[in-house]
Order: C-alpha cells, then structure tokens, then sequence
C-alpha cells in the first residue's frame, strides 16, 4: 500500500503528455531492473510483448509492479513471485481486459515460472485479446 501512495504522489506531481509517459516508462523499466534474476527477464520479455502487441497500453508502476494501462485503467499486469516471496511470479488481466468469452469463463491470472516459446506465444495472444478496444 505504501508503493502504491508514493505512486498516486508522483503521479499528482509529473507534467501530462509525453513527459510524464517516458517518466512512467523509466520508473518501470527501472523497478524491472532491480528484480532479482529469473523474474527480471521474464519481466523484460513481457515488456516487449505488450509494447510490440498492445502499444496503446502505457506502461506503468501499480502497487509497485509493472502494469499497463489504458486511460489511467490497468489493464494487464506482471507481479514478482521472488520479491513477494512466492513460488512463482503472475501475469494477470483486470477487469478492463477485454477477454469475456461466450461461455462466461476465463482466467485473470497466470502463474509463470520458466516459460516455454510456447507459452510466450499464448501469452501475446492473451495481451492483444485483452488490449483490444471494448
């Protein structure tokens, strides 16, 4: 709770526009850097995907975690399983992800440990399903 105060301050304090998007994006890149190893890279791989497949997400920090958001909106999400002491680290979508599937099911998390070429691939999948315009 306390990241996410310091978050919501810095945000109050940032100019709008370009600036405070690159500022947004250095102050994730780096909280990603300072990730111990194993979730730092699954971090970076999961900062390109959702750069290269939903690049009207705006990175950013939530709760301490990179997040990317639409509209100021999180929208997908990754958590360090090591830094919160967890067995594996989380990719997971909120409820603006736009993933409703006809039968009334779908997942909102993911748990990651060591993804396979496979797994990256479903995960893009799962990133532009859910960056989709509603």
């Amino acid at each position: 709770m306390k990241e996410r105060a310091a978050e919501l301050k810095a945000d109050s304090k940032r100019a709008r526009g370009a600036k405070k998007a690159a500022a947004e994006e250095a102050d994730l890149l780096a909280k990603i850097a300072q990730m111990p190893a194993g979730d730092r890279e699954m971090a970076e791989r999961l900062h390109s995907i959702v750069t290269t497949v939903a690049p009207d997400l705006a990175p950013k920090l939530y709760y301490g975690q990179p997040g990317y958001n639409r509209d100021g909106k999180v929208v997908v999400f990754f958590r360090s399983g090591q830094m919160d002491k967890e067995r594996y680290s989380t990719f997971g979508v909120s409820s603006q992800a736009a993933l409703d599937e006809d039968d009334g099911l779908w997942p909102t998390s993911y748990a990651l440990i060591d993804p396979t070429e496979k797994a990256w691939k479903r995960l893009a999948d799962v990133v532009r399903r859910a960056a989709a315009p509603e």
